[in-house]
């Protein structure tokens, strides 16, 4: 049994073992369960029961890795994306005064789209119309995004009236820890300790209970709260032409941060053909469909593929069983989710930082010299992190893109989808500005 999963996972072509992957799920599980208490608490605010998100959260991520990794056999872990409960709650439900009830109706409708896309094959030609050159930046541009992220959390860099952004108070004893923790992974990088991620993680988070600076607090929480938002979706509501806008924004938005999530994770983990193609992407867009609608079925917004993700590929994951092991921690996480409060931001953070950096070793293979593919590139690569979103950063890139092409004359029939790509993010453009 064992000698069979191995084969269909592919850990001999792939160079890779069960110690690893499970390290790796390990990895990644760690790095984004702060999900788990995030997205409960955005969405929380539309009125809806926090035990009842925390327990639809966990259910959500653990079927979408799962499903990721069996039947797509790719390192990606699922959950609901945190640009996209944003939406959900401050735009269509405190802005718009759109009920939770209908909102997750219209991620659902969402969801479906997303399947029928999938099916027809439409989502795989958007998915290779983005030229091969910009996957680099792409990559780049978030490993920038989610080191900024780590930094921030960690409280290395703090907010500024004068300069938007400005060093931190080093001498805060989180961001000290911080400090410790990316010291110590990076030591074990170099001496090529495998499970250097996880160590760091863990043993920051030891140091930070010994300082006394981690607070837990853990929330009453039952796993029967979910019948409180579980199949409470109002499907009929979402239909109404009121709403067709806000399901095209869950839909855009989701589908250009899986594209470019997708495209970074693939590339750090060697998982592109030579042609540049992304193997088994119907199944990929299928699993996240699928969550997605498992999602609004059971009470969250739009789930989606996780970059952290990359972490567990710098452990070196490299195949499905990455993305179940995480999965199933998500499962057992339905039992336990207060206990898993205690691993701190400060913690995770230097993970962050050095998965970032890691990120950006593909941003070599760009033509630095040729304008055509360096300004799309330059604009993908800095506009992911300053817009704190990999879809706006993709839209500025391939937007750029279609239009030189066009103008330089170099504007091919061939390409038809690059530039229906190219309207479609302009529109995407058009409706969160008209949402926000």
């Amino acid at each position: 049994m064992r000698s069979k999963l191995e084969h269909y996972f592919g850990f001999s072509a792939r160079g890779t073992n069960w110690r690893t992957e499970i390290l790796a799920g390990f990895t990644t599980f760690i790095t984004m369960a702060y999900i788990i208490f995030v997205n409960p608490a955005i969405l929380h605010e539309t009125g809806m029961p926090i035990a009842a998100v925390t327990a639809a959260t966990c259910l959500c991520a653990a079927f979408g890795s799962i499903l990721m990794g069996a039947l797509a056999n790719y390192p990606l872990a699922l959950a609901p994306g945190m640009g996209l409960n944003a939406y959900f709650t401050y735009t269509v439900v405190k802005a718009m005064h759109v009920p939770w009830q209908t909102a997750l109706g219209a991620v659902f409708l969402s969801g479906v789209i997303f399947l029928v896309l999938t099916f027809t094959g439409i989502r795989q030609l958007l998915m290779n119309s983005i030229p091969h050159q910009l996957h680099a930046a792409v990559a780049g541009g978030i490993g920038l995004f989610i080191a900024f992220i780590g930094f921030r959390n960690a409280g290395i860099i703090a907010t500024s009236q004068a300069t938007t952004v400005t060093l931190g108070n080093l001498r805060a004893p989180t961001t000290a820890l911080a400090l410790f923790g990316l010291i110590l992974i990076a030591a074990l990088q170099i001496l090529r300790v495998r499970a250097a991620m996880l160590i760091g993680v863990l043993t920051t988070t030891v140091a930070g209970v010994f300082f006394g600076q981690v607070h837990w607090q853990p929330l009453p929480y039952h796993l029967s709260s979910l019948g409180e938002t579980a199949f409470h979706l109002d499907i009929r509501a979402a239909l109404n032409i009121g709403a067709a806008e806000i399901v095209f924004v869950f839909l855009f938005v989701d589908l250009f941060d899986n594209i470019g999530t997708l495209v970074a994770v693939a590339n750090r983990a060697h998982l592109t053909t030579p042609d540049h193609r992304i193997p088994r992407l119907n199944r990929i867009f299928f699993a996240d469909a699928a969550a997605t609608i498992v999602g609004s079925l059971t009470g969250t917004s739009t789930v989606t593929s996780y970059i952290e993700s990359s972490a567990g590929v710098a452990a070196g994951g490299r195949t499905g069983v990455t993305a179940i092991i995480t999965g199933l921690l998500f499962a057992v996480s339905l039992f336990i989710a207060p206990l898993l409060g205690v691993i701190p931001s400060f913690a995770t953070s230097p993970a962050l930082i050095l998965v970032g950096g890691l990120m950006l070793t593909g941003l070599g293979q760009i033509e630095w010299t040729e304008p055509v593919i360096a300004i799309p590139a330059f604009l993908t690569v800095t506009m992911i992190p300053l817009t704190w979103s990999i879809a706006d950063g993709l839209s500025f890139g391939l937007t750029s893109y279609a239009a030189l092409e066009l103008l330089t004359g170099r504007g091919r029939r061939s390409n038809w989808m690059l530039y229906l790509l190219a309207a479609l993010f302009l529109l995407r453009f058009f409706l969160l500005h008209r949402s926000g």
